[in-house]
């Protein structure tokens, strides 16, 4: 199994966080800070930039952009995108990993809801 990555939507939908937002130092343990350039997440993921475009054009991720519109990733789209390297690894085309991992985070969500839910009923249950 895979370790569950779930997908969040950027704060800033496609820009880069201002310089001034926070300080460089307090970004290094945010998962969703852009911190990797295309060509460096393609070199940490072991595969190319079209790669990148492709699970971005597939909707799986959204880079945002720096203010010279160059595509920044974060280390929690490095992980969603590395998932999706295993799958076409696999054999499997990039347009259906993307759709694989987006349907297997949705199983995850609906079955941590009905796990909350069943909890909630055992504890109406217990209180009646």
């Amino acid at each position: 199994m895979y370790a569950r990555v779930p997908r969040r939507a950027p704060q800033n939908e496609g820009a880069m966080p201002a310089e001034n937002d926070a300080p460089v130092a307090g970004n290094l343990d945010d998962d969703d800070y852009p911190a990797y350039t295309m060509g460096r997440a393609a070199d940490v993921l072991g595969t190319t930039p079209a790669f990148l475009r492709a699970v971005g054009e597939a909707g799986l991720i959204t880079p945002l952009r720096s203010e010279g519109g160059h595509r920044r990733y974060s280390r929690h789209q490095l992980r969603i995108a590395a998932r999706a390297r295993e799958l076409v690894d696999q054999g499997t085309p990039v347009e259906a990993a993307c759709r694989i991992i987006s349907l297997e985070n949705q199983l995850e969500d609906a079955l941590r809801l009905n796990r909350e839910m069943r909890r909630k009923l055992e504890e109406h249950g217990a209180d009646t």
